[in-house]
This record gives C-alpha cells, sequence and structure tokens, in this order.
C-alpha cells in the first residue's frame, strides 16, 4: 500500500472519527456544561486515556510494531502470529493487574491528578466515582491497541481507524437516551459506563477483524523469552518518548484544577477542537508511517525511507498549517457554533475560544512530531526521545507555573504549544544529525511557500471579520452555515494563495506519496 492511500485510508475513517467526536461533545455540552460535573467526568474520562496513549498506543505499539514487522518481513506469517499470541497473554495478565490496582487506589489517584478539586464539597468524592466506573475501559482498548499495530503492519488500516468512531458512537446513545432512558441517574454516572461498555465493543470489533486475517489470537501462556524482554526493554523509554503531548496533558490538568472553576472544561472543549486536524493529518501520518519506514529500512532500503518521510512532511504541513492559521483566525465562530448552547455560555465560549487560539499555535509541531518520531522507533530506537521528552517536561511545566498567573488557563494552552515545537526541532535536529533524515530540495523549497499561503489566508479571515462582522449578507441563517462560509471563505484564500506563492496541489502531493 503506497503512503497516500494508507494516510488516506487512515485520515478518512479518523475525520468521520472526529466529525461524530465533535456530534459528542455538543451533545456532552448541552448536558454537562462547563461546571463541577463536567470537570468531574472529563477527568474520570482522561485518566484512563492517559494511560491508554502512554502505555498502549504510545509505548507499546512503538515497541511492539517494528518487533512484529521483522518477524513479518524475515520470519513469515506463522512466527509473527506466535509472537503476538504470546504478546497478548502477557498484556492482559498485566493489564487486568493494573486495573485491579487503580480501582482499589482511586481515591488517592484522583486527588493527586485534580489536587484543586478537593477544594468544591463533592467533587473529589464524585470524579473517583466516575473513574472507577470508567477505567476498566483501559483493559479493552489497550488490548485493541495490540490488534490495530498488528492489523497496520499487515497493511490492513480500515478496521483499526474506524475503532473510534464506536466510542463515539456509545457516547451519543447515552448522551441522547439519557433525558428519557437514565434520567434517575446522575450524567456523569451515565457517560461513565458508556466509555467502559465502548472499550468492550471496540474489542469485539478488532477480535473479529484479527481472526478474519489469520491473525486471531490464540491460547498461549505468558512467557519471558527473548522477544519479550526485547519488546519490555523498548516499552519503558517509549512510555515517555511517545506519550510527551499526553504527558503535558495531565500537567495541565493539575495545573488547570487550580486555576479556576471550568478551566478543565474550557481546556478540554477547545483541545477537542485541536484535535480535528491532529487526528486526520498527524495520527493518520504517524500510524502509516511506522510500519512502513519499519519494514522499508529492515529491507535495507534507507533512500526510499527517506523519501517517504520527506513525503509525510510535506503532506503534513500542506493540511495542517492553514487548519492551525484558520482555527486561530475563526475560534470564536467555531466554538460558539459547535458549544454555546443548554449549559454552555457566552462566557464559556470566549475563554473557550482564548484557548483554542493558543493551541493552534502548536498544531503543526505536534504534527510533525507524528512524522518525526516515526524514524526513531522504526530503527528500533525508543530511547533517545525519552531524553528529548524530559526537556519538554520541564520547559511545560516551567512554562506553566511562569504563565498560569498572568494568563490563567489559556498560558497553560500556550505552554503546550511551545513545548511541543521544542520537541519537533529536538527530534529533526537529531534524526539530521545522525544522516537518519535530511530535507530534499522540493520540501526545502514548498515549505516557505506553504508557510506564506497559510499567512495569507488567516489574514484575509481576520480582515474579512473585522470588515463584515457577522456576515450579514447570510441574514438570519444559522450559526453553522455562517461557519461554513467561514471555512469556504478560508478554503477559496488558502487554494488562490497556495497557487500565488507556488505551494504544492493536491495533486502533485498524491504523486509523490504514491511513490513512496
Amino acid at each position: 500500500m503506497s503512503l497516500y492511500r494508507a494516510v488516506a485510508t487512515v485520515g478518512g475513517f479518523t475525520l468521520i472519527s472526529r466529525v461524530t467526536g465533535f456530534v459528542r461533545d455538543v451533545l456532552l455540552a448541552r448536558m454537562l456544561g462547563a461546571g463541577t460535573e463536567a470537570d468531574a467526568f472529563f477527568v474520570a474520562f482522561r485518566f484512563p486515556n492517559l494511560f491508554r496513549h502512554l502505555f498502549a498506543e504510545g509505548a507499546f505499539s512503538a515497541a511492539f510494531v517494528p518487533l512484529f514487522a521483522r518477524k513479518l518481513e524475515g520470519e513469515g506469517k506463522a512466527e509473527a502470529k506466535r509472537f503476538a499470541d504470546t504478546v497478548f497473554a502477557g498484556l492482559s495478565l498485566v493489564l487486568l493487574a493494573m486495573v485491579l490496582i487503580m480501582e482499589v487506589i482511586m481515591p488517592w489517584a484522583i486527588t493527586a491528578f485534580a489536587p484543586g478539586f478537593t477544594g468544591v464539597p463533592g467533587k473529589i468524592e464524585l470524579t473517583g466515582d466516575l473513574a472507577r466506573i470508567a477505567f476498566p475501559y483501559l483493559f479493552f482498548i489497550a488490548l485493541v491497541s495490540l490488534f490495530s499495530g498488528i492489523q497496520n503492519s499487515l497493511g490492513r488500516f480500515a478496521a483499526a481507524a474506524a475503532a473510534p468512531i464506536l466510542l463515539n458512537a456509545c457516547l451519543i446513545v447515552a448522551a441522547v437516551g439519557y433525558g428519557r432512558l437514565w434520567s434517575g441517574q446522575g450524567a456523569g454516572y451515565v457517560l461513565a459506563w458508556a466509555v467502559s461498555i465502548s472499550g468492550l465493543v471496540q474489542f469485539v470489533w478488532l477480535f473479529y477483524h484479527n481472526k478474519k486475517s489469520g491473525m486471531g489470537p490464540g491460547l498461549a501462556l505468558p512467557r519471558f523469552d527473548a522477544d519479550i524482554r526485547r519488546l519490555g526493554g523498548r516499552i519503558v523509554p517509549g512510555v515517555v518518548g511517545m506519550g510527551v503531548y499526553q504527558i503535558n496533558l495531565l500537567v495541565d490538568t493539575v495545573i488547570a484544577s487550580l486555576v479556576s472553576e471550568g478551566a478543565v472544561s474550557w481546556l478540554y472543549y477547545a483541545d477537542r477542537v485541536n484535535q480535528l486536524p491532529l487526528g486526520v493529518v498527524g495520527i493518520a501520518i504517524g500510524t502509516a508511517l511506522l510500519p512502513m519506514l519499519s519494514r522499508q529500512i529492515k529491507g535495507g532500503r534507507e533512500d526510499l525511507a527517506q523519501h517517504t518521510q520527506n513525503r509525510g512532511m510535506e503532506f503534513a504541513l500542506f493540511l495542517t498549517l492553514p487548519a492551525a492559521a484558520a482555527l486561530a483566525a475563526l475560534a470564536y465562530p467555531i466554538v460558539t457554533t459547535l458549544f454555546e448552547r443548554g449549559a454552555f455560555t457566552p462566557e464559556d465560549t470566549t475563554a473557550t475560544a482564548a484557548a483554542l487560539m493558543a493551541f493552534a499555535c502548536g498544531l503543526p509541531a505536534h504534527v510533525l512530531v507524528k512524522v518525526l518520531v516515526p524514524g526513531f522507533f522504526a530503527r528500533e530506537d525508543t530511547t533517545t526521545p525519552v531524553r528529548i521528552a524530559a526537556i519538554c517536561l520541564v520547559s511545560n511545566v516551567v512554562l506553566n507555573l511562569l504563565l498560569m498567573k498572568p494568563l490563567g488557563h489559556v498560558g497553560i494552552a500556550t505552554a503546550t504549544a511551545v513545548s511541543a515545537w521544542i520537541n519537533a526541532g529536538s527530534l529533526a535536529y537529531i534524526l539530521h544529525k545522525r544522516g537518519h533524515f535530511r530535507v530534499d530540495a522540493r520540501l526545502l523549497d514548498r515549505a516557505p511557500r506553504i508557510v506564506g499561503a497559510a499567512l495569507a489566508m488567516a489574514a484575509l479571515l481576520v480582515a474579512a471579520q473585522v470588515w463584515f462582522g457577522d456576515l450579514p449578507v447570510l441574514g438570519d441563517s444559522p450559526e453553522w452555515v455562517r461557519l461554513c462560509a467561514w471555512i469556504g471563505i478560508g478554503a477559496v484564500g488558502f487554494a488562490v494563495a497556495a497557487r500565488v506563492f507556488g505551494a504544492a496541489t493536491i495533486g502533485e502531493l498524491r504523486a509523490a506519496l504514491k511513490r513512496g
């Protein structure tokens, strides 16, 4: 499968996932608002997701996929399946133990996770209850990550990319059915149960697709052989290397809980909007690149691997830079349209939009990290990203503490953006220094042109809002029509600017990526 087709497959399903995620968040905003119960649920939901991103999608995938690809490329499908079966058995036991331990120590863990909640009567207890209900989600979703890594290594990206849609579907059903079926229960409790159920649904989905491809997990005893020791040794440093973004969000949550009532929710809603281009572009390219680079490097095709990574970066910049510019320029109408209804007030809109503008400044860096990190993990190096991540974590904490007082929750989002740029710059420098990544002539020529086109589009959108205000030409049209109009203006503006500046076109990128 070409890089373009892989990215298009993952990105297409991720786009559907993000759209359904927006529907989910619109319903949650109407249902919960941005108060005590919303803060409690979002922390409870983020808790298992933190471990999921760090140990499952992050460190585990980064360590497992290259080893599985090596087995598949060098020893055949049967040996690769034996390795996967052994990993499944061991991972299941570790996850079961982790979930049981966390269920016991949850009250203390939540107090450490959101210390500011102790100042509001009943808030920390509610958060602990919701977290206990939602935490079993980790057991299922971590095994889903194993199944996804197998599918991606086989060049089958669709089933794994579609799995998050099922999470959104479960939460949407819970939110829609709350008033009619479960109104006697607290809204947060209903949603927490939906989170755990969604993990089971995703597990069954990927179990079926792995069995269909001949890689369904078989019965195996956990064993500590050389392959498992190698896998375990690479997971530990990968926890920090691949999970820096999630660790930054954890730090943000802890500090946001100390800033003000509602700060956790404002940052959550802003980050959810920011996650749309990050998921569709960054995660899609990162997911496609890791198994592809692993097999190219294991096959001795270093030149092809360099070409693949350059084209991945060009594609990422072409889609992400205009997205970041548009999010910053249209933050207020985006948040108004998506969330301002029910318990979500105009004041919540203003606070969330300010955070979104800050998050958007770091969006290109987060995507570049997704493009650059596979260059390390495909070469089975999970140590170097740890050192880089340590610098980023320290910088994030320091910047949070410096900016939280003068800027409040916006300072927290700004610190996250700056630390992402430090991360991306450090990864690129070290890969280049080792000779594993060199910017080719095409990328060197196109990157500044894409930057220029994105800035021109942002200037157009800002000027248009100043001159035309709320688009009076549209009369009494709904907010979503106005937002679509602004997006259309931005898209046309970027297309024209890209032509004027001589940036890449989708057709050119598609042809180049197919050669990857």
